[in-house]
């Protein structure tokens, strides 16, 4: 019978639904239906179906008069509830605006009514769409009614829009003639004596008689109130009180392929990148020449390609958008990519390409060996934008693009730590303030006031109060001496370490009473790098120190109660910058902590999404700052712990024009030609100055992780230094080495790199860290200097010796050490090139972020406020007012 077979199709989609969940327990689909007007019966069919088929159902209920507007302000909040996977509408037909149907999304138009599920039905791919649960149900009606199709004369009459249209598609598969007619059409009854069947699309008017159709003929009404249970037939053999229940259960069925494909979205999807390709020039332009020259992908487009969900990004522009954290959670059972690393030999003042390289290696990988992969770069600061160094983006024809939008404010992530860096500084200035003009009865009422007569701590003071052994929740019930201890931090201005920042290279700052540094150089910087998730970031912020109190004890930013407030400011930077390379491959930029005073690495949440991201058989490449001395020592043992990820390659830039430097060649400075030696052979110099290189790839393999050299070509280079430098490079116990020319020509410069770093990463990586962090801080610092800089020992003055011994008492002794030293030697002394030899490093001061997780020792006098040149990259950097375009960016 009918209601047999009902039951068993619903049995069925209990089944489907229950392996579903098997695998994804989470997983309960739920239809949410817009009704306009009280329809009770509908609702109980609807709730009835619902609950035995296993499915979750919401019901909306608007006024019958709703307009156009309010019904689709109730669409769109159902189109980005990801918890909803189908929205059927309940409302009249007049009501079916254009409009309407276009805001409704078609994934979860489980009516089967929007275009583009109409369109996919009528070019017959039906298994890819939703079709309408009542056209379908009229199909399974006549035929379980025993009616054969094949050849009849179906009329519809009085159907409108969607309905009509798949009815006739459905009848035309079925090999059935159809026609359709209004009730008010002339010939009516003569096409009414024609038909086999006839199928009514809206409620009868009276004066068209029952007599117009023939004895014997199938009736079938599919109008509103055959969904309510009133119907009509002549001459059909179907039973009466299952109609509205084989509709109910086709959206039902829509709701199982919603479901599905809802889930199929959860799982990671392989990409279908489409690389955009290049033309080089010869001469190579100017870097934004090459830039402007390229059209990006829409950033929505780029997302989508790498398996990216609609819910998952932020758009941000055209080209840029943030990629949220739900997606760790959603790829949670994702195998993660392979891991390398970027770092470089120590470099010039003109820096070496590491950015290049790194930018050069995804392309070749992505665009010319269809494998996965991701760049994960630094945000830059603005102050060398607009001071020596200018643009950071990489060069020539490895670039990320738009190169104006990377360098200059990106989605304002450094505004945001400059937001929460300068408020903690007010927070500080304002407590000693009222602390030193107010009475202890007075300071304790303003930080704990009644508000409509009740007075109560907010989450921040109560968990001041716990620290403080203060196991009370009533403001009244504190003696007089629990309310001093809470309300004064009695912070020792002397000790305060937390500075105001600016992204702006602004020398004079450095004078003022009140310090200033970069905001590159905040700790909230490096916090953003390390942190891997909100809740960490929040408790990581709560834990940084500002200063000591005359007890010697150390204040945080908790004790101030602002952690919820810088939580606030930071909420959306923590989201990494999804943007593209020149050849459309992916890239993240996040983070841009200071490679000196903090680690000089992108953040751990842009590598973590790019690892899912990829897939098990991609590569996420990122890049540390500076040389392998600095960036790749803090990488491994301050990034790949707080991570926990493990590294699979290191690459390791070197140039020509470097080696010749640590040979014993001229000084090089930057904006002053470079001296005959640089441009014309010299294979001694070279060979001689393989020794840095050599040390740096030692370095390297104190970690155990296997090291491809990238020697990045410049045109000045002959054929004997280049095979000279791959030659010494492997004879130093590189996997290979290999020369790269991705700034001239692209990706396919880079390709031979691509194949190396791929066989390395294959190879296996034996990772381990240089230190224990249970070691006392001093010998992890001697650890440090004379394992990767090659000094004999460290001499410690007696302000870093204080300093390390507060920290170990206030219990900071187990963290990592970050050094804050020169780049331009692996000594303290800049000009001292090559690998220098039986140095003692001096330690002048050691400075402690506890929120970020590290203590950081300083080699020598350290600028955390850059200044700028002479002449500054701004006199070259304009805007064109007609075409809004920015000059003058390299």
């Amino acid at each position: 019978s009918d209601s047999f077979a009902l039951r068993e199709v619903i049995q069925n989609s209990k089944e489907v639904l229950s392996l579903l969940q098997e695998k994804n327990p989470a997983f309960k689909p739920v239809l949410a239906v817009i009704q306009a007007g009280e329809d009770n019966l509908m609702q109980e069919i609807n709730q009835k179906l619902a609950e035995e088929a296993g499915l979750n159902i919401t019901h909306i209920c608007l006024p019958a008069d709703s307009s156009e507007d309010e019904i689709i302000d109730e669409i769109l909040k159902i189109n980005e509830d990801s918890r909803v996977h189908g929205l059927a509408l309940q409302i009249s037909e007049t009501s079916f605006s254009s409009k309407i149907l276009h805001a409704l999304k078609p994934e979860k138009d489980v009516d089967g009514v929007t275009d583009v599920n109409l369109g996919k039905l009528v070019r017959g791919d039906a298994h890819d769409c939703f079709v309408s649960p009542v056209a379908r149900a009229v199909i399974e009606l006549l035929e379980r009614s025993g009616v054969n199709l094949d050849g009849k004369k179906i009329l519809v009459i009085g159907a409108h829009g969607s309905l009509e249209a798949t009815l006739q598609c459905l009848f035309q598969r079925k090999g059935s003639m159809t026609m359709s007619s209004q009730w008010k059409a002339p010939q009516l009854q003569s096409k009414l004596h024609e038909a086999d069947v006839v199928i009514f699309g809206s409620p009868k008017p009276e004066e068209v008689p029952l007599s117009w159709i023939q004895q014997g003929t199938t009736v079938l009404n599919c109008s509103h109130d055959f969904l309510s249970g009133k119907w009509l037939q002549i001459g059909c053999r179907a039973t009466e009180n299952n109609r509205s229940n084989w509709s109910s259960l086709w959206v039902q069925q829509n709701m199982v392929g919603s479901g599905r494909r809802w889930l199929r979205e959860q799982q990671y999807r392989r990409w279908k990148l489409h690389c955009l390709k290049l033309q080089p020039l010869s001469p190579v332009p100017s870097d934004i020449e090459i830039s402007r020259a390229q059209t990006p992908k829409a950033v929505d487009v780029l997302a989508k390609e790498i398996g990216l969900l609609e819910d998952e990004i932020e758009i941000y522009g055209r080209s840029k958008a943030k990629v949220r954290l739900s997606l760790l959670e959603r790829l949670k059972d994702q195998a993660d990519g392979k891991y390398v690393l970027v770092a470089g030999i120590t470099p010039t003042p003109l820096g070496e390409g590491k950015s290049t390289v790194t930018i050069g290696l995804v392309q070749a990988m992505t665009a010319h060996l269809n494998v996965n992969s991701f760049a994960c770069l630094r945000q830059p600061s603005q102050g060398p934008t607009f001071g020596v160094k200018g643009g950071a983006a990489g060069g020539g024809y490895a670039q990320v693009i738009p190169m104006e939008e990377f360098n200059l404010h990106l989605t304002g992530d450094i505004h945001a730590i400059t937001a929460a860096n300068n408020l903690l500084a007010a927070a500080i200035d304002t407590r000693i303030l009222h602390e030193n003009t107010q009475t202890d009865k007075a300071l304790y009422n303003r930080l704990v006031p009644s508000v409509n007569g009740i007075r109560e701590f907010s989450k921040i003071q109560l968990a001041r109060l716990k620290k403080l052994g203060i196991n009370k929740t009533d403001p009244s019930a504190l003696t007089e001496d629990e309310m001093r201890k809470f309300a004064r931090l009695d912070i020792d201005p002397a000790t305060i370490t937390w500075q105001r920042v600016l992204d702006t290279n602004d020398r004079f700052l450095r004078k003022i009473t009140a310090q200033f540094d970069i905001a590159v150089a905040s700790e909230i910087m490096a916090v953003l790098a390390l942190t891997d998730s909100l809740k960490d970031m929040k408790e990581r912020l709560g834990r940084m120190v500002v200063a000591s109190d005359k007890n010697g004890q150390p204040v945080t930013a908790d004790d101030l109660g602002v952690t919820g407030a810088l939580t606030v400011l930071m909420k959306d930077a923590i989201k990494p910058n999804l943007m593209q390379t020149l050849e459309g491959t992916p890239v993240f930029v996040h983070a841009g902590p200071f490679a000196n005073i903090a680690h000089g690495n992108s953040s751990v949440l842009a590598d973590k999404i790019a690892l899912k991201l990829v897939g098990e058989e991609g590569f996420v490449v990122t890049e540390a700052g500076f040389g392998a001395d600095i960036g790749m020592e803090k990488f491994f043992n301050i990034k790949c712990r707080a991570s926990g990820l493990v590294p699979n390659v290191v690459v390791l830039v070197a140039t020509v024009r470097a080696l010749k430097m640590h040979g014993g060649g001229p000084s090089v400075t930057a904006g002053v030609p470079l001296k005959k030696e640089y441009t014309e052979e010299n294979l001694q110099l070279v060979a001689d100055g393989c020794c840095n290189l050599k040390k740096q790839i030692q370095i390297a393999q104190l970690f155990g992780v296997p090291v491809v050299v990238a020697l990045n070509v410049f045109k000045t280079d002959t054929r004997a230094e280049i095979d000279l430098v791959c030659e010494l490079a492997k004879q130093a116990g590189a996997f290979d080495a290999v020369p790269c020319y991705h700034w001239s020509v692209g990706g396919k410069g880079s390709v031979d790199l691509a194949w190396a770093v791929s066989e390395a990463a294959h190879k296996g990586s034996r990772f381990q860290f240089l230190y224990d962090v249970q070691l006392p801080i001093v010998e992890k610092i001697r650890t440090i200097a004379q394992a990767v800089y090659g000094a004999r020992d460290i001499e410690l003055s007696s302000e870093a010796q204080s300093k390390i011994d507060r920290y170990t008492e206030q219990g900071f002794g187990n963290l990592p050490i970050c050094m804050a030293k020169t780049h331009l030697s692996l000594s303290h002394q800049p000009d001292k090139k090559g690998v220098p030899k039986d140095f003692i490093l001096p330690i002048t001061d050691v400075r402690a972020s506890i929120g970020a997780g590290f203590i950081y020792p300083l080699v020598g006098t350290m600028s955390t406020m850059p200044g700028l040149p002479t002449r500054p990259c701004f006199y070259d950097i304009d805007l064109d007012t007609e075409t809004e375009q920015v000059q003058g960016l390299f």
